[in-house]
């Protein structure tokens, strides 16, 4: 696990400003605005493994990479909208697209989710499945919207922080949605 920034307080007035009566580990998370508590008196025992188990499950970064562990806390996150570079981490061109979505991931903190999936990997073979893609159309940018469980792929194309922007962008405001009704309805009227 990467190191997470730690801090102890006994402040009373700090507690409760955050809703903590008692001796709590919380994480605050920054790429969801959430804040995740471990009551003490409420844990059956706390040891090395239980603690990394909790701070593993709630770990949202601006960047989080999928993994089994990682999906549980991105499923029960409040923020229901994921964006995923599906890639081969790893591979030359990888590495630069992974920087620029960790460049643009802080901007939308609060509002979606940014997930690094290893196209590689064959437990992320669901995920590839999920957005109809193979392995060799990799590297793709995708939406996943945990609220309504539809998706979006970014067109095809050099994948650039603009084009990044203005698909998350295009989310947010509801034009692929409507694109997608536009489409549906035009399926269904073409008999």
């Amino acid at each position: 696990m990467d190191k997470l920034p730690a801090a102890l307080c006994s402040e009373k007035e700090v507690w409760a400003k955050y809703g903590i009566a008692s001796d709590t580990i919380s994480i605050f998370r920054k790429a969801d605005l959430h804040q995740e508590h471990l009551k003490v008196s409420e844990a059956k025992k706390i040891d090395t493994d239980g603690l990394t188990r909790f701070f593993t499950l709630n770990n949202i970064q601006y960047v989080t990479e999928y993994n089994q562990a990682t999906a549980v806390g991105l499923f029960q996150s409040a923020v229901k909208t994921h964006v995923l570079l599906v890639a081969k981490t790893g591979s030359s061109d990888s590495d630069p697209l992974q920087q620029l979505f960790r460049d643009l991931a802080p901007k939308y903190a609060g509002k979606m989710l940014f997930v690094l999936v290893n196209g590689k990997e064959k437990s992320n073979a669901r995920v590839l499945e999920y957005f109809g893609l193979k392995s060799r159309d990799l590297p793709r940018i995708g939406i996943y919207d945990g609220a309504s469980d539809e998706k979006w792929l970014m067109p095809k194309g050099k994948i650039t922080s603009e084009r990044m922007q203005s698909f998350c962008d295009s989310f947010l405001d509801g034009e692929l949605q409507k694109q997608k009704e536009d489409t549906t309805a035009e399926d269904k009227t073409e008999l």
